[in-house]
């Protein structure tokens, strides 16, 4: 080949690798979606918000209903007001929950909206009273081996029927394990 063709395979490459790179920054800074239409604005407290950003996608079945407008921190309650621009061609109970859950391999975080039962909607200014916060990670990790490291103390001190040590917990996931009322013959 020769070094012109050469060169001209790199220069394709090279601009393909960067297109690639322009979509994929694209894609996390949620700048890749259509925008929506008219918009109304409600507002939700959260005690702990994660990794949520401003313009992070609100969804509904799966279905983006807004974008994340907004998060201030309220000092006299010590939480997160995020506030939420929901498309008016959706109406949600004012009974909503609002979740932020965690999408794709990025660790985007949106929030999920669940629909309620009451029959009035949610309006312009409105407040979703019912959220749960983001799963946090470090959290839970600390709170599994706070637990584990607690588990072996507590299991050492009980005791089957016949006075031994046991080492498995009375009590399963089921409920009372049914070898536990199992007892060895007694031996002449």
């Amino acid at each position: 080949m020769e070094r012109t063709t050469i060169d001209l395979w790199v220069g394709i490459f090279v601009a393909l690798g960067l297109a690639a790179l322009l979509g994929l920054a694209m894609k996390v800074g949620n700048l890749t979606t259509g925008s929506i239409g008219e918009t109304f604005t409600v507002t939700a407290n959260f005690e702990n918000i994660g990794g949520l950003k401003p313009r992070a996608p609100v969804k509904s079945a799966g279905v983006v209903v807004g974008r994340v407008a907004d998060i201030k921190f309220d000092p006299a309650t010590f939480e997160a007001v995020v506030s939420l621009n929901i498309d008016k061609r959706y109406h949600f109970p004012k009974d909503t929950f609002a979740n932020i859950y965690t999408a794709g391999l990025l660790g985007e975080q949106y929030i999920g909206l669940e629909a309620g039962g009451d029959e009035a909607s949610l309006v312009n200014g409105d407040k979703i009273t019912q959220t749960q916060d983001a799963v946090v990670l470090e959290k839970m990790i600390s709170q599994f081996l706070y637990n584990k490291a607690a588990e072996p103390a507590a299991e050492s001190t009980s005791s089957n029927d016949s006075g031994s040590a046991s080492t498995k917990s009375n009590n399963d996931a089921l409920g009372a394990n049914p070898l536990d009322a199992i007892t060895e013959p007694v031996k002449p």
